[in-house]
């Protein structure tokens, strides 16, 4: 990694998916970048770990979302990534009886009702809370709402309408087989990248910007600022004057939680590769499963919004217990002797995070593009709550970080 100079054209805050994208963008532009980066490791809320010597298990983002216009995918396909197509297991790949086939056609008959007046609203151009559109009474909004926990990180009453219909699902999903946070460490491995190098101000009052980390102190000509927007708004990050604007578009487009537990599973070869596991429980509090992901011998949970800040709240291995609890309560007692806990994430309490990616508040949609556009010329905003359609995701990011990049060319390389 790189030593922290005193003075760079561009200083990039965040080695994650969007401060890689800026680095990889601004290479060979002539400009001097160094990008600052807070934790040990590059990635960001990308990061896999290997769990046991058999589980490799992304801690964060694992799928390669809208993978035909995945930023990603040509850029794994260059670094020799295996990417595995296959379908994902969310989709008819439901083990055991614990769902009937009939509920399940049920349940997805008024999700895709749900999703059909949503869309109908958003045409109408006028924003609200997304829950405003389930269907009083209908049997299955609890099971909706949890869909939503994984999906945007909270529950519906918090996300906003007019953003949830802008997210842009193409419904190709494609993972890295040596994991999402693996392929994206070895994309900003060329990158000049100081570690352990926390930002807490920016001051941008003179004529070059100042920034103040927990390794002193460096002068740029312009600053990219990627951080997440819990720590925007929570101002783990000064900016010298202040910017009560971005701070008020950080504030909302908070960070949900969605997070993940990975169990290892003895005697994994009695039960199907990619397989899909939830009860049809009718409440929003709720994991759903995925058996054996890559043919390995593990059980990876995924909780979402305050359900998973709960299982974080009350300490490690609650999430790995719970999910030990709903899949006995699933299958059986008998498989509690062939699960044990492995890893589980917590990233609403990981202090370089604070959750896991953005969703609109009700009536601030528009915050997105408030939070993404640059100040006075100097410091400019990427990170995928800044992505106009790809939020939520790392490609998002990325590519968000290469918009930023360009802003600041088009501004340096002017006389």
């Amino acid at each position: 990694m790189t030593s922290l100079p005193s003075s760079v054209d561009v200083a990039i805050i965040g080695a994650g998916a969007a401060g890689l994208g800026a680095a990889h963008a601004l290479h060979g532009s002539g400009l001097s970048v160094i990008v600052l980066e807070a934790r040990d490791r590059l990635g960001g809320r990308a990061w896999t770990v290997q769990a046991s010597p058999e589980v490799t298990f992304d801690v964060g983002c694992g799928w390669l979302h809208s993978a035909n216009k995945n930023s990603f995918v040509p850029i794994a396909r260059q670094l020799n990534f295996e990417i595995n197509t296959d379908l994902p297991p969310w989709g008819d790949r439901a083990f055991g009886d614990v769902f009937p086939e009939a509920e399940r056609k049920d349940f997805v008959l008024a999700l895709d009702a749900f999703y059909e007046r949503v869309w109908e609203a958003a045409e109408k151009g006028t924003d609200a809370p997304a829950a405003d559109y389930l269907e009083p009474g209908n049997r299955w909004n609890p099971m909706i709402d949890a869909v939503s926990t994984y999906v945007n990180g909270c529950e519906l009453d918090q996300v906003s309408l007019l953003d949830f219909e802008a997210y842009e699902d193409t419904y190709f999903n494609w993972r890295v087989r040596a994991g999402y946070g693996t392929l994206i460490a070895a994309y900003g491995a060329p990158c000049p990248i100081a570690l352990n190098c926390n930002v807490t101000l920016v001051d941008h009052s003179g004529k070059r910007i100042r920034l103040e980390t927990s390794q002193g102190s460096l002068e740029a000509g312009a600053a990219i600022v990627t951080l997440p927007t819990d720590l925007i708004a929570d101002e783990a990050i000064r900016f010298s004057p202040a910017l009560p604007a971005k701070l008020d578009a950080a504030r909302g487009l908070p960070l949900g939680v969605d997070d993940k537990v990975t169990l290892a599973l003895e005697g994994a070869e009695a039960f199907p590769k990619e397989g899909n596991l939830r009860g049809a429980t009718m409440r929003t509090a709720m994991g759903t499963y995925h058996i054996r992901p890559f043919g390995q011998p593990c059980i990876e949970g995924f909780f979402g919004g305050s359900f998973a800040r709960e299982l974080e709240d009350a300490g490690v291995g609650a999430m790995a217990a719970q999910s030990i609890d709903e899949i006995a309560g699933l299958l059986g007692n008998d498989i509690r002797r062939k699960l044990k806990p492995l890893y589980e994430s917590r990233w609403a309490h990981d202090p370089f995070a604070r959750g896991s990616y953005s969703h609109a508040l009700p009536g601030h949609a528009g915050d997105r593009a408030l939070l993404a556009a640059p100040v006075d010329g100097r410091m400019f905003f990427a990170g995928e709550a800044t992505s106009p359609n790809f939020f939520t995701t790392a490609h998002g990011a990325r590519d968000s970080g290469e918009r930023a990049a360009r802003e600041v060319v088009a501004i340096l390389s002017k006389p």
